[in-house]
């Protein structure tokens, strides 16, 4: 296995323990100035998963980093792109529906990326240039890597040739732009069903065939989206950028990602 894959991975392993250590705690949670909420989790995950990738020399952009000028970032062919905790919402509500996302970035494409679930210790991994993605369910988060490719099984995305179509989306809210494109499907003659999850196991779910399409028209970070891209570009799925019909791309010169839809 890649040796980046492997920082990635056991990266995510220490994140995760030290995430639920204080999920089982009374957390404080502050509001950054983007009104976005933060935890005690998100700081200490974010040490745990810098004190692993600090020493492969590629520099990071994390959402819980202080972010690096553009006119330095520019100069990056390659970069680490993570997000300590995606979902702090779902880590509040304690509903279990978060995750550790890291992605290695080359020339603004992810090519590996690691979605690590540390409430059920259940683990993604992907090396899109061997278009290799896996899911593993672990028994601990004190795992080695070599008992997480004993446990890997691949993903394998659904081949849909029937009239019914999930749909990654809420169930209770979902905006214009979404329910414009659900109904765009029921014209087209299909019935359509919602699957609903919280952070990035959004890309997840379609990655492993639990959906088939996965618009997202509303905003998202970089770090929101790297990881996932490159576990569905490993099995095929493209992440396409409402923008620009292309796909997403990485280390821009503004972080937010455009609206974007995961499909086949």
């Amino acid at each position: 296995m890649n040796k980046e894959l492997q920082t990635a991975i056991k990266a995510s392993l220490e994140a995760g323990k030290v995430i639920m250590q204080v999920y089982e705690t009374a957390f404080d949670v502050e509001i950054k100035d983007d009104k976005s909420p933060l935890t005690e989790a998100d700081k200490k995950a974010n040490d745990v998963i810098n004190s692993f990738l600090i020493p492969t020399e590629i520099p990071i952009i994390s959402e819980e980093n202080k972010q690096t000028d553009y006119n330095v970032r520019k100069t990056w062919e390659t970069c680490w792109v993570v997000d300590p905790v995606d979902g702090t919402k779902e880590f509040i509500k304690r509903n279990g529906e978060f995750t550790v996302n890291i992605a290695l970035v080359n020339d603004g494409k992810p090519v590996l990326g690691v979605i690590y679930v540390p409430a059920v210790k259940t683990i993604y991994f992907a090396n899109v240039e061997s278009n290799e993605a896996f899911k593993a369910s672990l028994e601990s988060h004190d795992v080695t890597v070599k008992t997480i490719l004993k446990l890997a099984k691949p993903l394998q995305p659904k081949n849909n040739n029937s009239d019914k179509v999930e749909v990654v989306g809420s169930r209770s809210h979902m905006n214009e732009d979404t329910l414009n494109f659900v109904e765009d499907l029921k014209k087209e003659g299909k019935e359509v069903e919602i699957v609903s999850k919280g952070s990035s196991l959004k890309f997840c779910l379609v990655a492993e065939g639990n959906a088939d399409v996965y618009p997202r028209y509303a905003p998202t970070m970089e770090w929101d989206t790297a990881a996932g891209q490159a576990i569905c570009n490993a099995v095929g799925l493209q992440v396409i950028s409402k923008e620009t019909n292309k796909p997403l791309e990485y280390n821009k010169e503004n972080l937010l990602n455009s609206y974007f839809l995961v499909r086949k």
